[in-house]
């Protein structure tokens, strides 16, 4: 199985606070600062930023509790399972994710990043044919979804569909989006065929856009920048 951590999708809200709840012991006060007598739609709003600006900070089991918080505020939102979902991934409880993922595509059938996370879950299990259909759903339901995009051809690639794969990437790039990564996952599949020219020109092309600083916000980048560092010195040190 690839090694690449398969891009993700939260929706979120924002709410424009620079203010962000660091504990669910002082949120209530924060919270009250922030938004007043504001409208419930603009609560939840901010209430779904802070979550997930937790979970990037890797407060896991504080997202969580805001995603409770707001599950029983909101039964019927399929977002806040996607979202509460997406944290449960990354905080390692599989399971607990897919049964959100599965609730959230209950209740709006039509909301593409929960195909996406679901198949990035089914991707992670090795059932990579189950992967492949959810990435086809939310391309459906959005075809410029370019992390859907990348996500295929990242699965591809691991079915051996090389050619097929480099046509999701060439796709992908047509939106603009996570170039760097998009070229970095490009040449891995070059690699593996055995275009090993177009393997060293995309990785060294990839290495110029992906951030260098382990003070950028872009944690899936660095990961794939120091893949990419160590699929090229498999070609050129082997």
């Amino acid at each position: 199985m690839n090694s690449y951590t398969f891009l993700a999708s939260g929706d979120e809200q924002y709410y424009s606070k620079k203010s962000v709840a660091k504990s669910t012991s002082t949120f209530n006060a924060q919270y009250q600062d922030a938004i007043g007598s504001e409208s419930c739609a603009v609560e939840n709003s901010y209430l779904r930023s802070c979550a997930l600006k937790l979970a990037k900070q890797g407060d896991y089991t504080e997202a969580i509790a805001l995603f409770n918080h707001l599950i029983l505020r909101q039964p019927e939102n399929a977002i806040n399972y996607n979202n509460r979902g997406l944290v449960y991934f990354q905080y390692g409880e599989r399971e607990k994710a897919l049964k959100d993922y599965n609730l959230a595509l209950q209740l709006n059938p039509k909301l593409a990043s929960a195909y996406n996370n679901r198949a990035n879950y089914y991707a992670a299990c090795g059932n990579l044919e189950e992967a492949v259909y959810d990435y086809d759903e939310a391309l459906d339901l959005n075809p410029t979804y370019t992390r859907a995009w990348i996500n295929r051809g990242i699965t591809l690639r691991d079915l051996d569909q090389y050619e097929e794969a480099i046509d999701n990437f060439e796709i992908a790039l047509l939106f603009e989006q996570y170039e760097g990564h998009i070229i970095g996952e490009r040449g891995r599949t070059h690699h593996l065929s055995g275009d090993w020219n177009c393997a060293v020109a995309d990785y060294r092309r990839a290495l110029a856009l992906l951030p260098i600083s382990p003070n950028s916000k872009d944690g899936a980048g660095l990961r794939l920048r120091s893949q990419v560092e160590n699929w090229l010195g498999e070609l050129l040190c082997p």
